[in-house]
């Protein structure tokens, strides 16, 4: 069954003229709202962001439970849109998706322009954390102290019912993941980290591409790109003048 772009993304600013594609993810329990803004700073990008199943629009759907199994289906909503360049930029979790996505288009053919790993550096990977359970106040308290959800949001009863489930779901589909060194990319990568990123996504991103790699460290936490999306950054690794 061919998966239909509509489903699986979400473009903000429609351009008459062709452009390059730049295709985002979200983080653990992100939606495609997460980069509602992109498009319309990155105008001489044509901006997709994904859409989970689970949440937001595709709330009445089950939470995926196997990443790379996520990134094929995503892979397959993108080819249709392969007649143009696509770059993909995954935050935290989103960057593995991506990494699993890249691979599939590049099985079908489809050599991905740029992976950008946001929220992740190059480092030996250690391992999936203890998967002990936590409760919901904690969770809630634990998306805060990252700065990606807003701490009154994060607190709010109804935010917690809604969002907390596929939270958790995410987790342990990125835990049960856990590494895949293999099939090497062609395509070139860039990691993008904050400065004071101390819950960075770690794992060889050097090693998992025979393409180019480069790793660029910015200013901020790990949701560095709520304060300063690197905009300039993705123009500047597109070879797009930047404005």
């Amino acid at each position: 069954m061919t998966e239909r772009p509509d489903v699986w993304l979400q473009c903000t600013v429609v351009h008459g003229e062709p452009r390059p594609r730049l295709v985002c993810f979200p983080h653990a329990g992100g939606s495609a709202s997460f980069f509602r803004d992109w498009g319309r700073h990155l105008g001489d990008l044509e901006v997709h962001a994904v859409r989970y199943p689970g949440r937001a629009e595709r709330l009445d759907e089950p939470p995926p439970e196997d990443l790379a199994r996520l990134g094929r289906e995503i892979a397959e909503a993108l080819l249709p849109l392969a007649d143009r360049p696509i770059a993909l930029f995954g935050h935290s979790l989103g960057a593995v998706v991506a990494l699993e996505t890249a691979r599939s288009l590049e099985a079908a053919g489809v050599r991905p322009a740029h992976l950008f790993a946001s929220g992740a550096r190059h480092a030996p990977y250690p391992g999936p954390p203890p998967g002990e359970l936590e409760d919901d106040d904690t969770t809630a308290s634990r998306l805060a102290a990252l700065g990606g959800t807003d701490p009154e949001l994060a607190a709010d009863p109804l935010f917690q019912e809604l969002v907390l489930p596929y939270v958790r779901s995410d987790g342990r589909m990125f835990h049960a993941y856990g590494h895949r060194p293999e099939p090497l990319l062609r395509c070139p990568v860039t990691s993008i980290v904050g400065d004071a990123d101390v819950d960075a996504d770690r794992r060889p991103w050097a090693e998992l591409t025979e393409g180019t790699f480069r790793e660029r460290n910015v200013r901020g936490d790990h949701f560095y790109l709520v304060a300063e999306p690197p905009y300039p950054l993705v123009r500047e690794c597109l070879g797009l003048a930047t404005r």
